[in-house]
């Protein structure tokens, strides 16, 4: 296919009605009429040879094509912003739109409540936040950096480790008043455990309790299995059962009663967040900026 000026031109309003979620938001920030939106999208269909987009009157969504296109094609863009601003000598400029993919548990108690600090720091910065828990493409579209606990992942991506929390053990007061407090890690088998599900294989994780360099595994068990941090802190608080969480941004919890830690003896456990970015041959000013900001919590 030959280049056509006019295809860059309909990306860049495709990822205008991706973000935005309509043709209407999408002609405003595009500076087009709604129609103009609709036969610039059309042109783009019949340019790359697939349907894009699902339409609705409320709203359109990709097609499995769509997607496809747009993992491809967003991080390209991006590519071309980033040589955009070498060429004009704004790489050492802390600008410009930030994309961050972030596990939810940083993004909620960590991430957002320092949103202003950062912000106010870099008035020039705009971001744009993903919460998810998934290592799956989590480059994909036009994502500049992604934040995961757990191992480094392998691969390409260029990883820097931001932090380490302690796994700690708590549960509600009137949980506890129910059935009393574990004494020791194996008394932890006897109790109702909320499981948290690991992304990357599907299972609820293995409990484990670290006292210096003694590690204790215990089986456990559990009615309640969830991917999401916060559903399984509002189910401990409501006394459904135990459960492990990350120290990080825990506080107001411990500090307040709402939760108890449990087995406080024996929370050495360490965990990581790692950032991902492309390497690139500089990496640019906003991730350098944000991975600074980070590394400062």
């Amino acid at each position: 296919m030959a280049f056509d000026a006019r295809l860059l031109s309909g990306i860049g309003v495709m990822m205008a009605v991706v973000e935005s979620g309509t043709f209407n938001r999408a002609a405003e920030s595009v500076r087009l009429t709604p129609s103009g939106v609709s036969r610039a999208i059309a042109r783009l269909e019949r340019q790359v040879g697939a349907r894009l987009f699902h339409r609705t009157p409320r709203a359109v969504t990709l097609t499995e094509e769509g997607r496809r296109f747009h993992a491809e094609v967003a991080p390209l863009l991006a590519g071309i912003e980033e040589a955009a601003e070498e060429v004009a000598g704004a790489r050492a400029a802390v600008r410009g739109r930030l994309r961050l993919s972030a596990d939810p548990w940083f993004a909620r108690v960590v991430l957002a409540p320092r949103l202003p600090e950062l912000t106010a720091r870099h008035p020039e910065l705009f971001v744009e936040l993903m919460a998810s828990n998934h290592r799956e493409e989590m480059m994909a579209g036009g994502v500049d950096l992604a934040l995961r606990f757990g191992p480094p992942a392998p691969g390409k991506l260029a990883v820097r480790k931001i932090l380490e929390t302690r796994i700690v053990t708590c549960a509600a007061p009137s949980y506890l008043a129910r059935h009393g407090a574990p004494r020791t890690p194996d008394e932890v088998a006897r109790h109702e455990a909320l499981l948290f599900r690991d992304p990357q294989s599907g299972r609820p994780f293995a409990w484990e309790f670290h006292r210096g360099t003694e590690i204790v595994q215990v089986e456990v068990r559990g009615r309640l299995v969830t991917d999401d941090p916060s559903t399984a802190l509002a189910a401990c608080e409501a006394g459904q059962g135990l459960f492990q969480s990350f120290a990080l941004g825990l506080a107001p919890w411990l500090e307040s009663g709402r939760l108890v830690q449990v087995l406080p003896d024996w929370s050495d456990e360490r965990f990581p967040l790692y950032a991902y970015h492309r390497t690139r041959r500089h990496t640019p000013a906003k991730v350098e900026a944000f991975l600074a900001f980070a590394g400062e919590g």
